[in-house]
């Protein structure tokens, strides 16, 4: 596949998930993002060349390059154990979004506020990758990524670890920032159109919801609901902190 631009390019040289086969940089670019993605690159060994301002362009398919392009492979997605590593674990399971860009945009909202892990239904990605990449402003290189053939199932082992599992629906649900955040917790959040699927609600401790200042009857879409929830989480555990590091000193 073909990344394109300085943001996507920078994340998979970084953080390394996917094979990075060669980079192309316009050769009369020189700026200091520039110079560091290629002094990384080739650091880790990754072929840079520098071309025709041209060249880029016919190879990569749209016109926001801005005159990097690199040729990768498709990303290597953790595993639920790999995400389990850090230390009070946040989660993040996203059902029936289907939009590579919807899903870049929750990626990079949930890396912000510290999700460890988005756990996705298993399906073929590759084909999206580079748009999600892009939206998510190489968050989605950046995360843990849990691709899962049975997501209930996955939520019921994580419930077996000391998770509390929160699904963002108004069906007997309780206001979504009543709730305690600080310990291990997982936020499942649906697409407008499928929602969660059943197996995965009926895993649910609690259901959540967002109150709206007026009327307005339409749910938040899920890139949206995330921003809201992923941030409370955060907020809730920031406060946490705020007060341990008070006590210790």
């Amino acid at each position: 596949m073909i990344l394109e631009g300085s943001v996507s390019v920078k994340a998979a040289v970084l953080n390394r998930k996917r094979r990075v086969v060669r980079i192309l940089a316009d050769e009369k670019k020189h700026d200091r993002d520039l110079n560091f993605i290629l002094r990384q690159a080739e650091e880790a060994g990754i072929p840079v060349e520098r071309v025709k301002a041209e060249t880029v362009a016919e190879t990569a398919s749209g016109r926001t390059h801005g005159g990097i392009i690199a040729e990768a492979y498709g990303r290597k997605y953790e595993t639920i154990d790999d995400c389990l590593k850090e230390e009070n674990p946040f989660f993040a399971l996203i059902e029936g979004v289907e939009d590579p860009f919807n899903l870049g945009y929750i990626a990079r909202t949930l890396y912000s506020c510290g999700c460890g892990g988005m756990i996705l239904r298993k399906r073929e990605w590759a084909e999206a990758e580079a748009v999600i990449l892009r939206s998510s402003a190489g968050a989605f290189d950046a995360m843990n990524i849990v691709m899962s053939d049975d997501p209930a199932s996955l939520v019921r082992d994580l419930k077996e670890k000391g998770f509390r599992c929160f699904a963002a629906m108004r069906k007997d649900a309780v206001v979504y920032d009543e709730p305690d955040y600080t310990g291990p917790v997982l936020l499942a959040v649906g697409g407008e159109m499928r929602g969660l699927s059943a197996g995965v609600r009926q895993q649910m401790d609690q259901n959540i919801y967002i109150p709206y200042a007026n009327d307005f009857r339409n749910a938040l879409n899920a890139a949206g609901a995330a921003a809201v929830l992923g941030f409370e989480v955060f907020r809730q555990r920031r406060i946490v902190g705020r007060r341990s590091g008070s006590e210790a000193v």
